[in-house]
């Protein structure tokens, strides 16, 4: 396959640069204890089945007893600033050495439906921030993954960037933002038709 002149890359987080299921998992549970909500454990599954979802619907899906409750957000929020620096994440192969080769020659971003904190603690967690440009997420705009990816372009003056994401969501919010996507098949979702597939993360060099 031919090479494309991107001038940007931008990411998604779960399922594409790591896998931090099993610390969400832990931090939910924590969270449902704590405001004495009588629940099955929030399983991986579970969660993996919503990945690239907005947390609000994450919500409405697993507890829709306390949809719309801004207590139960708020207590998810704060466990989360408390455990993910600790809990963390999995990088998946080839992760921690592509990107600073990417790097070189490209600048980075990362887009994501995660709170405000999800980035900044993935950031910290892994040491990535030094090759990464600038990041937007759903908690920090409230908006959804097209219209934050639609809004980091201009904010960074980005002509041709592609988007590194591993859900049909990510696909479909490329398609409506009018960014090139390519699938990260080992993650966590499928994808139709990609015009370009990962089977592991060193494959972007393949593409850029």
């Amino acid at each position: 396959m031919s090479k494309t002149k991107f001038d940007s890359i931008i990411f998604d987080m779960d399922g594409t640069l790591w896998d931090a299921v099993d610390s969400y998992c832990k931090i939910w549970n924590i969270t449902i204890a704590e405001c004495g909500i009588s629940h099955d454990p929030v399983s991986r599954r579970q969660l993996i089945s919503l990945m690239g979802t907005t947390l609000d619907k994450i919500i409405d899906i697993i507890l829709p007893e306390v949809s719309g409750s801004t207590e139960f957000l708020k207590m998810l929020d704060r466990n989360e600033q408390i455990y993910m620096p600790r809990f963390g994440g999995k990088l998946y192969d080839g992760v921690a050495e592509t990107m600073p080769r990417l790097a070189e020659d490209y600048r980075l971003f990362m887009v994501s439906n995660c709170s405000s904190h999800g980035l900044p603690n993935f950031l910290h967690f892994t040491g990535l921030a030094p090759y990464i440009s600038g990041t937007l997420s759903n908690g920090d705009t409230g908006l959804g993954k097209a219209e934050n990816i639609s809004a980091i372009a201009p904010r960074h003056g980005l002509q041709n960037p592609l988007y590194i994401g591993d859900t049909q969501g990510d696909s479909d919010a490329c398609r409506r933002a009018g960014v090139e996507f390519a699938w990260a098949s080992y993650g966590f979702g499928a994808v139709e038709n990609p015009r370009y597939t990962l089977s592991t993360f060193s494959d972007i060099l393949k593409i850029v």
